[in-house]
């Protein structure tokens, strides 16, 4: 299985306070043994980096990052994105524009949404994606 992790599972993995019990965080400690292909994209990065302090965070986070597969959306990603976002808005599901191309990458590359955050659960109800649950 080839997964996008979402920034939720991220942040929950790299928390010190953080129960490793969560069914996601397994997933992802799993994937990264060799189990899944684990992919990210520049704004998971970006949320990341925005809520680590200090310059050593920083450099140990890019350099965990610089071996994934990384992928950039392009101006078509960004069109379906638009529209899965108003999609899911005609059904009463408000989901960030970050979510919303998050869920046009999975659903362009073939690939299962890692997420911690129930608003993909909502919009998953609306919008054809994949996304992970645990079995």
């Amino acid at each position: 299985m080839s997964l996008l992790v979402d920034t939720s599972v991220w942040s929950l993995a790299f928390r010190r306070d953080t129960e490793t019990a969560v069914a996601e965080v397994k997933t992802l400690q799993h994937a990264l043994e060799g189990a899944d292909q684990v992919f990210t994209t520049g704004l998971v990065l970006q949320e990341l980096l925005q809520g680590f302090a200090g310059p050593k965070a920083r450099s140990q986070l890019i350099e965990r990052f610089a071996a994934l597969g990384f992928l950039q959306p392009d101006r078509e990603d960004h069109i379906e994105a638009a529209e899965i976002r108003n999609s899911c808005r005609r059904n009463g599901v408000q989901i960030g524009t970050i979510d919303a191309v998050l869920i046009q990458l999975c659903r362009k590359h073939d690939l299962v949404l890692l997420s911690a955050d129930n608003d993909f659960r909502s919009a998953a109800k609306h919008i054809k994606f994949r996304i992970w649950s645990a079995q």
